[in-house]
Parts: C-alpha cells; structure tokens; sequence
C-alpha cells in the first residue's frame, strides 16, 4: 500500500508540476492571466495532495492517527476494567472481614 500512494504521490507531482509551468506561462500572456490563475491555484493543491500521499499515515493525518491510537487504549482499559473491579470488590471483603 506505501508504495502504491507513493507512486502515486510522485506522478500527482509530475503533473501539478507541468500543470504549475503551464499556468505560468498562461499567467504571463496578460489575455489569458483570467485562465491561468485558477490553474496556478489547482496546481498548488496537487502539490498539496501528492505531499500528502507521500507522507505516512500519521504524519499526513494527525488526527486520525491519535483517533486509532486513543481508541486501542481504550479498548485495553476497557479490557482491564472488569478485573480491576473484581481485584476492588475482593480487597473490600477483605477489608471487612479484617475489621
């Protein structure tokens, strides 16, 4: 799966790339400056997206990553909390017998 994103990524870059040469080079034709702005704007984004595709997981969605990391820790304490009643409810029987 890392590969294929990263493969991905670097042909999404090809591409912002020539379409950022292109949008320049409509840019500095003052007639077509109308088509080659929203152009320019596009290839910053496919910049953006293919920066992401290459990046890890984590990395390019932070929050998504500590969604998944808080949710195992949940689930582990969720896990533990049965026995850690149990463990409460026989030391206060014991507590109460001692007494």
């Amino acid at each position: 799966m890392r590969l294929i994103r990263g493969l991905a990524g670097a042909v999404l870059w090809i591409l912002a790339a020539l379409l950022g040469l292109i949008s320049v080079v409509l840019c500095v034709t003052v007639i077509l400056l109308p088509l080659g702005i929203p152009l320019l704007g596009l290839s910053r984004r496919l910049f953006s997206q293919a920066i992401r595709l290459m990046l890890p997981q984590s990395v390019a969605h932070p929050a998504k990553g500590m969604k998944k990391s808080f949710g195992r820790r949940r689930d582990k304490a969720a896990a533990a909390l049965p026995d850690a009643a149990h463990e409460v409810k026989k030391r206060g029987r014991k507590l109460r017998r001692s007494r």
